[in-house]
């Protein structure tokens, strides 16, 4: 035991050798990344002196207590007061490591081992798992306890209690039953590579430094085909050695790593297998980008906040085998990509004036929030490119319609196109017969001559046009149009939509709009929530389920009739006209309608709902109601002592069991054919009479 009560985890054969170094330095938290490139050994460089022995550590645990097992305190009781210390891996191997005039510093290197005494010293040094029997009286059939012991069993050590008394080893007495002594569990290769496969490079190298076995796990090349140094610090040394000994890594991240370009460079060579690579957070010269052809295998590769190149020199990107490049947030002059293979090309806020592209190949390309490019500089890149599919240059201020239209000429399968925040197009020329997926939000530009242009794209299933100020009505009959967006449209006033697959519509914000017509055999669920202008709808939806209408204070008495039997919507179930302030009488005849919310009709006054399977009903609020029908309904229970007004009430319900009347002080006229009736609360209607 060292002063202080540290325990010193290791002792080189040789007795002392690292006392006289204990304060030299303070012990590293965390193992270098080379840790874990010890094939069988580790050792020092060479010296003169010969190499120190194998090593034996029998650290002696104290006799488990149950009373005292979860706490450190406990801990110390134990020992008699004596503090335990952590054990790093300085105190276990510093003895024989440090070297006296290398100042503490330590090398990994490749050292030799016969096999047979390494298998020996595998199985040695195993850890055991020690079971306290039944009788503890703590234990449950919930709780199993294990002692662990780390014992070297060479036999050099026995185990010994807390008054360093030998205790017989249930392997070595005869006589004894083993399962009341202990139970030895040696941790297979194959449980140590599954728990290892959940561990990052840093806690591999930290599981490596504990015993042979786990080293040996630890360095197995399926843990290490892919490194992720991101922001992380790592010496050019450790990364070469690295990369050296796992030549089959495939992928590689060293985002935010400082020389990350040097560190690729120097271990370019050992990088034959590599697959992905990702950089970011640094200066990326000319020749990092040629270095890339020594990785033959390479197919994705991704620059994220990066300067690229001298600042006064095209960058040029060519590489046969790329399949996909990634260029985001990066600083450049100008930028050349000539990858025949290239399928995908990002340059997403990439600070450019110019871009070149040959990349015969290419199927998406964006450009998404590239500023100083040019209108000319993205119509000669993606001209150059007849293959394309899907175009991003959203926020590209400059961008027209005269491009928009060459592009459309010179890529026939463009299926998707984001032109959002692009001021200067209008749409009203521009022909994309295979157009999927159209997005169009905040263009000052797209008015409803546009639609005529949108309605030549036939095959469209999806179309965003938020905040496009100047749009006044949208009137498509797309046979595909499956989605559409229409948010915060301030002139918006008319809707016209007709597609036998629509199955969703967002609108919201528009305070303008009045009109709505929708067919579509598709969509089961409409919300029109605090459209406060509408006052025309219009629906021929015959999977409609859901509406939503709550604060639409324009609508007429006329809307009940698009929501009853014929009207244009026979499998509606659930239908909310909360706050709807104009609606005067309310008269629903509907086989399907199941819940019913008139929530806040102020101005209600006649109420008439012939609905044989509604089950729900919210008059909250509706205090002007004077007369009610309910013929038939399925209600179960209704309560209609919040109609302070209610004069004449008809009730057919024959699963009603409840019916609260109570405060409906001006009833005059019930009728009631409710053979199911249990409770009736009817305090304080004097003047009502049954018939």
């Amino acid at each position: 035991m060292a002063d202080g009560g540290r325990m010193k985890g290791v002792q080189s054969a040789g007795g002392g050798a690292g006392d006289d170094e204990e304060g030299n330095e303070e012990v590293r938290e965390e193992p270098e990344l080379a840790l874990s490139l010890g094939r069988r050994v580790w050792h020092l460089p060479p010296r003169q002196e010969a190499a120190p022995r194998s090593l034996n550590w029998t650290p002696v645990l104290p006799e488990w207590n149950p009373d005292a097992a979860g706490s450190s305190q406990g801990v110390e009781r134990a020992l008699g007061g004596q503090s335990i210390s952590s054990l790093g891996f300085h105190d276990m191997f510093g003895g024989i490591l440090d070297d006296p005039q290398a100042g503490g510093s330590m090398e990994v290197g490749w050292g030799k081992l016969n096999e047979e005494d390494e298998d020996r010293d595998l199985q040695n040094k195993r850890l055991r798992v020690r079971h306290f029997g039944e009788e503890n009286p703590l234990h449950s059939e919930h709780e199993l306890e294990f002692g662990l012991s780390l014992f070297a069993n060479d036999g050099s050590e026995s185990p010994r209690d807390a008054n360093n008394e030998q205790v017989d080893d249930a392997e070595n007495s005869g006589g004894r039953n083993s399962v009341d002594v202990g139970i030895r569990m040696d941790l297979s290769d194959d449980f140590l590579h599954m728990i290892f496969s959940f561990l990052d490079q840093k806690d591999l190298c930290r599981a490596g430094v504990t015993c042979k076995q786990w080293r040996s796990a630890s360095v197995h090349d399926d843990f290490w085909k892919c490194l992720k140094f991101e922001n992380t610090s790592v010496s050019l040394e450790n990364f070469v050695n690295i990369c050296r000994h796992y030549q089959s890594v495939t992928e590689l991240n060293l985002h935010g790593v400082i020389n990350a370009e040097t560190l690729v460079l120097e271990a370019i060579m050992f990088l034959r297998h590599l697959k992905t690579l990702t950089m970011g957070k640094g200066q990326l010269g000319e020749s990092f980008f040629q270095a890339l052809a020594e990785c033959p295998l390479l197919t994705a590769l991704t620059v994220n906040d990066a300067s690229l190149g001298s600042g006064i020199q095209e960058v040029t990107v060519n590489h046969d085998g790329l399949r996909e490049l990634h260029i985001l947030k990066c600083r450049a002059l100008r930028i050349s990509v000539r990858c025949s293979q290239l399928q995908i090309l990002s340059l997403r806020r990439t600070g450019m004036a110019h871009v070149s592209l040959n990349c015969p190949q290419l199927l998406e390309l964006d450009f998404q929030s590239c500023h100083k490019l040019s209108d000319n500089a993205i119509r000669q890149a993606a001209t150059a490119c007849p293959l394309l599919a899907k175009l991003d240059m959203s926020s590209c201020s400059c961008v027209t319609d005269e491009t928009l239209r060459d592009i459309a000429s010179s890529c026939p399968s463009l299926s998707v196109l984001d032109a959002s925040n692009c001021p200067n197009i209008s749409f009203e020329s521009v022909r994309l017969p295979m157009l999927i997926d159209l997005r169009l939000l905040s263009c000052e530009g797209i008015t409803s001559a546009s639609m005529a242009a949108i309605a030549y794209s036939r095959l469209l299933e999806a179309l965003q046009l938020d905040n496009c100020s100047l749009l006044t009505s949208v009137s498509l009959d797309l046979p595909h149009l499956k989605n559409i967006s229409l948010v915060h449209l301030r002139k918006f006033a008319d809707l016209n939509l007709r597609s036998p697959v629509l199955s969703y519509i967002k609108v919201s914000r528009c305070s303008a709009l009045h009109r709505v017509s929708i067919t579509s055999t598709t969509l089961q669920k409409l919300v029109l929530q605090k459209q406060e202008s509408l006052s025309s709808l219009s629906l021929q939806c015959h999977n409609l389920i859901d509406v939503d209408l709550t604060e639409c204070e324009s609508l007429t008495n006329a809307v009940c009739e698009v929501f009853s039997d014929g009207g244009g919507c026979p499998m509606l179930r659930s239908l909310i006209l909360d706050n709807c302030e104009n609606l005067s009488i309310v008269e629903l005849n509907s086989s399907s309608l199941s819940c019913l919310s008139l929530a806040g009709c102020r101005s209600m006054t006649l109420l008439r709902l012939s609905c044989p399977n509604l089950q729900h009903v919210n008059l909250d609020g509706c205090d002007h109601l004077q007369s009610a029908a309910f013929c038939p309904v399925g209600l179960e229970s209704l309560n209609l002592g919040i109609c302070p007004k209610l004069s004449v009430l008809h009730i057919e319900a024959p699963n009603m069991s409840i019916l609260e009347l109570k405060g409906c002080g001006v009833l005059s006229k019930a009728s009631i054919n409710c053979p199911r009736l249990t409770s009736l609360d009817a305090s304080f209607c004097s003047l009502w009479m049954i018939l």
